[in-house]
């Protein structure tokens, strides 16, 4: 009777388990345990809530929930390098240390970026001009590629990876953020690819070598919003969860 007891118990905790893998499996859900952790979905796969235009209220039209993405369509260009009804996007949340988890997906010679404390206002045109970027790119064919500091995984124009671990156009990357009171750590396909301190004299001194050294505030800033660029390249974006640090 003990054994059986036993066994049983022990049937339980696998079928819970393998229900809990299931469920992390599945795009654009969270497992029992993420919950438990405190994590939180920026994009459930079937809408666009919560994303608005950089400095507007509502979504632009070239941005749009579709097969369990959330998929910028660049097949019209406007006047400079976006997308006719595209721009970049931002959650509504604000956000100081942090988490986050995103896969995405990049078109053939496609550019685009995942950017964070960004700040909205009239004074900035675009979200770059004050958040700090991951860098979205297709390293073979992008006219970016192989330029120093703008690789995939880079944090643009600022630090490059370590080691190259994008995979190519059209498969999914999977790129983690943690910042954590001033250390940062990035991972990209489960690699760590940049450890640095931010805010320090050391990251004041990167931010006036680069391109970025004239924007008041320019990655100083301790917190704000996630954003999603429009480079003027078709980008996938699914499993984007956020869990907030103490």
């Amino acid at each position: 009777m003990k054994y059986a007891i036993l066994f049983c118990a022990a049937a339980m905790s696998f079928a819970a388990h393998a229900a809990e893998s299931a469920d992390a499996a599945q795009p654009n859900t969270l497992s029992a345990a993420q919950q438990r952790e405190g994590w939180k979905l920026l994009f459930d796969g079937k809408s666009t809530t919560g994303w608005h235009r950089y400095n507007r209220k509502t979504l632009s039209p070239a941005w749009s929930a579709a097969d369990g993405s959330l998929h910028l369509d660049a097949g019209r260009k406007d006047q400079g390098f976006q997308s006719e009804g595209g721009g970049d996007i931002v959650y509504d949340g604000v956000y100081a240390n942090f988490h986050l988890k995103i896969d995405w997906k990049i078109a053939p010679a496609g550019n685009s970026g995942v950017m964070f404390y960004v700040q909205e206002g009239p004074q900035h045109e675009f979200p770059w001009q004050t958040g700090i970027e991951s860098q979205v790119l297709d390293n073979v064919a992008a006219s970016d590629a192989h330029s120093t500091k703008h690789m995939a995984g880079d944090l643009y124009d600022l630090i490059a990876c370590k080691v190259e671990t994008v995979r190519p156009a059209g498969e999914w990357n999977h790129l983690e953020i943690i910042s954590d009171h001033g250390r940062f750590v990035e991972k990209l396909n489960g690699t760590v690819v940049i450890e640095t301190t931010l805010w320090d004299e050391a990251w004041k001194k990167l931010i006036a070598g680069s391109k970025f050294r004239d924007m008041a505030g320019f990655g100083m800033f301790r917190s704000g919003k996630i954003a999603l660029q429009d480079h003027g390249s078709d980008v996938w974006f699914r499993n984007i969860m956020i869990r907030e640090l103490k």
